[in-house]
């Protein structure tokens, strides 16, 4: 039978599982980083993005300032210089309240809901509103008569 040992073989085993165990915690209290200060485990970061060891010079002057480019949004600056819009309604549904605005300058399509006008809204209706960004996209608020 392969199975069976005897006692002595059982107790060498067991020794030398705690040898090994006890090697294990002692080479791993060695390296571990409890031991070590503040300073050995401090990164800095270049002008570069790169990760180095030494703290940056403090009289080197700073290379180029890099400042980014920013894009303009054409919608943004056409609802800066004129908030209020005129368009056509292209379809509405009274029975659900809602429908959707045809800008005349962008031609785009701009949802319209039934609450934000006093006045009564039909297809084919020319109105002058103001645009807000909804939950789902631009949505016209303050409509009037145009």
């Amino acid at each position: 039978m392969a199975g069976t040992w005897n006692k002595r073989e059982r107790e060498q085993k067991k020794q030398s599982a705690k040898k090994k165990k006890e090697e294990k915690r002692l080479e791993r209290k060695e390296n571990s980083l409890k031991g070590k200060g503040l300073d050995d485990m401090i990164a800095y970061v270049d002008e570069y993005g790169n990760l180095s060891d030494t703290p940056p010079d403090k009289n080197a002057k700073p290379s180029e300032t890099i400042i980014p480019p920013t894009v303009a949004n054409s919608n943004a600056l056409q609802q800066q210089e004129d908030p209020s819009r005129k368009g056509v309604i292209t379809f509405f549904d009274s029975g659900k309240g809602y429908g959707f605005i045809k800008d005349a300058q962008t031609q785009e399509s701009i949802f319209v809901h039934v609450n934000s006008s006093a006045v009564e809204l039909k297809e084919g209706l020319k109105v002058s509103f103001e645009v807000q960004r909804g939950p789902r996209g631009l949505a016209a608020v303050n409509i009037g008569l145009a």
